[in-house]
């Protein structure tokens, strides 16, 4: 695949916030009751000590992910690029979220022990993964814990409607997070007890180590 220019980079970014915001309502609807508590409970479960825990919820959508920290005892912030989902996730679970999007991200050095990423880092094109990889591993404490879950794929990336994605196997996954400076800790596929053909969902878990490369 050709390299995508500012422009294009700039496009995709309208182009899919576009659709999410457009479609927050029916987007939280359609989500709200989904069941991700083993995804969460291999974020929290991979973490040392016994918090609470200051987590990035990056890619929060409406919020549905938020209160279940919160209501876990924990410090989430969230962060989402689209406008709507902001204001409801901020509504909804009550804590601090950031409007960024993916692409062009200020996060603080150092400042959160896990990064929970379910079902978003998909969206970031591969050319820019490296990057957005390295941001998430320095916005993590030494030790802290990178979650995500992307449906997977054989490398492609493409539109999807209004959504661009980028679409993973394991193998590629794993040298993108690698290189970005996190060690390996588990990973699964999704959902739980289906043969492998149904389970469209990869999820991994990542620590950034005490001698960060």
């Amino acid at each position: 695949m050709d390299r995508l220019d500012a422009a294009a980079l700039a496009e995709i970014t309208r182009v899919t916030l576009g659709h999410y915001e457009s479609e927050a309502q029916d987007f939280w609807r359609g989500t709200h009751d989904h069941d991700v508590s083993q995804n969460i409970d291999a974020l929290l479960g991979a973490m040392i000590g016994s918090g609470p825990f200051r987590i990035l919820d990056f890619g929060c959508g409406p919020g549905r992910d938020l209160r279940a920290f919160c209501q876990r005892g924990h410090e989430p912030i969230g962060l989402d690029g689209a406008a709507p989902f902001v204001r409801m996730a901020r509504e909804y679970a009550g804590v601090e979220v950031w409007q960024q999007d993916f692409l062009s991200l200020r996060l603080p050095d150092e400042a959160f022990d896990g990064v929970f990423a379910n079902a978003s880092l998909f969206h970031v094109p591969r050319q820019e993964l490296p990057r957005v990889l390295r941001e998430l591993h320095a916005t993590l404490r030494t030790g802290g814990v990178l979650f995500a879950s992307n449906p997977r794929g054989q490398n492609e990336e493409c539109w999807n409607g209004d959504r661009y994605g980028a679409y993973h196997d394991f193998e590629s996954w794993s040298r993108l997070v690698q290189d970005a400076g996190f060690e390996g800790v588990d990973h699964y596929y999704r959902p739980a007890g289906l043969p492998r053909e149904r389970q469209p969902w990869l999820a991994s878990i990542w620590r950034r180590p005490q001698t960060s490369r």
